[in-house]
This record gives C-alpha cells, sequence and structure tokens, in this order.
C-alpha cells in the first residue's frame, strides 16, 4: 500500500510540474508575442537594424523589410541616423552590414546618415557594438528595429547594455503565416528564457 501510495504521488508530483511547465511556456509565448505588436517609436538620434541573413552579397528579405522599415523611420523624420549590424560570414569579404548598406544606398539614404557595424554574429553583439558607435557619436537614443517577435528579446538586451531605447518592429515582416510565425516563436521564447538565465549570473 506504501509503495502504492508513494508511486501515485510521483505521478502526481509529474503532472504537476508538467502543467506549472506548460503555463510558464504559454505565459512567456503570449509576452513574446503581445510586445511584437507594440510600436513604441518617437523622435530618436538613431534606429538600430538588427541583422539578418546576406544572400549571395543581396540582402535576405528578412534583412530587408528590417532596413525598410528604418528607412520609413528615417524618410518620416523619426531619425537621423541609421546603423545596420552584422559582421562578416564565412568565407566573406563584405560584412553584412556592408551589404545592407548598400541596399540603404540604393533606396536613396545619404552615405552620411548610415553608420554600420561590422563586428557581431548574434543579437546581443549587434546591441553591445552598437552602443559603441552610439557613444563614439555622442547619439543619446535609439529606436530598436527587428522582426515583431524578436523585439522582446532585443529590448532586454538593449536595457542590458545601457541603450536608451523604444521599440519600433517592421509591419512588413516576413513571418506573416503561423506556419513561419510559430517556429520563430518557438526559437525566441527558449533564446529569451536561456539569456534571463544568463544574465542572473552575471
Amino acid at each position: 500500500m506504501m509503495k502504492r501510495n508513494k508511486c501515485k504521488f510521483f505521478v502526481a508530483l509529474i503532472v504537476v510540474m508538467l502543467f506549472i511547465s506548460i503555463a510558464f511556456a504559454s505565459v512567456i509565448a503570449v509576452s513574446i508575442w503581445n510586445y511584437g505588436e507594440k510600436d513604441e517609436k518617437v523622435p530618436s538620434d538613431v534606429a538600430i537594424v538588427l541583422g539578418a541573413a546576406v544572400w549571395d552579397g543581396e540582402v535576405s528579405p528578412v534583412y530587408r523589410e528590417r532596413i525598410n522599415h528604418a528607412i520609413t523611420l528615417y524618410e518620416d523624420g523619426f531619425v537621423d541616423y541609421i546603423i545596420l549590424t552584422g559582421g562578416f560570414g564565412e568565407g566573406s569579404y563584405k560584412s553584412d552590414s556592408q551589404v545592407a548598406k548598400e541596399y540603404a544606398l540604393s533606396q536613396g539614404i545619404p552615405e552620411e546618415s548610415i553608420l554600420i557595424e561590422e563586428k557581431s554574429t548574434i543579437t546581443e553583439e549587434n546591441l553591445e557594438f552598437s552602443k559603441e558607435i552610439m557613444v563614439e557619436n555622442n547619439l543619446e537614443t535609439a529606436i530598436i528595429v527587428s522582426d515583431p517577435l524578436h523585439m522582446k528579446r532585443s529590448m532586454l538586451m538593449a536595457e542590458d547594455y545601457n541603450i536608451n531605447a523604444v521599440s519600433s518592429p517592421t509591419t512588413t515582416s516576413m513571418y506573416k503565416s503561423l506556419k513561419t510565425k510559430i517556429p520563430f516563436l518557438l526559437r525566441e521564447e527558449f533564446f529569451y528564457v536561456g539569456y534571463c538565465i544568463v544574465r542572473i549570473f552575471r
């Protein structure tokens, strides 16, 4: 009888822990999703465009739409400068941000209004090195630009690097259908929780 009761206890404990885990994951997922719905843009010094892939010397559709959003912010008078981020991919002779700059120039953005960050390989480094560029150029406020589901983690990182920033997710994200959004959401949830854990021990 005691052995059976102990077995029931462990089964119940597992069920409770599973329920708590699912509830926790659901809360985080909803918060990431909802955060991406907010556009906080206000007049700022610079738009920081978080990096994405470059394909054969051209910005990928995802990166292109992030850049396009920053261009709109610039043209609408919300920012005076744009920082394009992204280092050198394996075997590349040109940085991702240089490719992005060439695209922005082709869209009519003046060269003197474009700053590039060429050392990063991940989102956290995008922001870390963008902060250095801001300090070098006496830029105090920023608008962070990325895809909606990327915003919550990005803004937490921006805060950790003492960037005075607001979020403005691109409205033309390539992640439009649930088929593309759900994998992105799950990936972001994994990295968001991981980052929250890591920052506790810093």
